[in-house]
């Protein structure tokens, strides 16, 4: 793969939760090997059942996209609804629920082009309002990732997790008028 342009989006299905959950392995353990361990934690989404189960519901509910490159499955975007704990809108958009991608094509602009996807898809139901959030902490590399793609940040939040430290999130949004 050497740009873009060899990058296919297709719908996800059921029988892609594994792929989701391998992307966001191989993330996750891009993530600690830098001792970025803030976003994702340490240990694999494939052996956490709340993210296998979120895994799932991803695949079989209406909202995921795999990139590809030839055979392989190279990203994930899901979108829909914003999750409860992010401030609401305050007009009808598509929300970015996930984006991963795998790190050995880091630098193809995949996530790049799955963003651009999921404008696509709020234009074509009628939406000027898409957004995101994502791990807000440490040195917010991320947060500027989504601002190089267009977005622009807006509210702060905070979850609170049992038993481990609050995450800090960050919401950005796009304007798609």
């Amino acid at each position: 793969m050497t740009d873009q342009q060899t990058i296919a989006i297709r719908p996800g299905g059921p029988a892609d939760a594994a792929t989701v959950l391998r992307l966001l392995d191989s993330a996750t353990a891009w993530l600690v090997a830098r001792g970025r361990t803030g976003q994702w934690g340490e240990d694999p989404a494939s052996t956490d059942p709340r993210r296998i189960a979120q895994a799932d519901a991803w695949a079989t509910g209406g909202g995921l996209y795999l990139a590809t490159a030839g055979d392989d499955a190279v990203g994930a975007l899901v979108v829909g609804s914003a999750t409860a704990y992010v401030p609401p809108a305050t007009e009808p958009e598509l929300y970015v629920n996930l984006l991963v991608t795998d790190r050995a094509y880091a630098g193809h602009g995949i996530g790049a082009r799955l963003l651009a996807y999921a404008a696509e898809l709020a234009r074509d139901r009628g939406l000027e309002l898409l957004r995101v959030d994502c791990y807000g902490g440490d040195d917010r590399a991320l947060v500027r990732f989504y601002e190089g793609c267009g977005f622009t940040v807006t509210d702060r939040f905070t979850v609170e997790r049992e038993g481990r430290e609050p995450w800090p999130g960050q919401v950005l949004e796009r304007r798609l008028g």
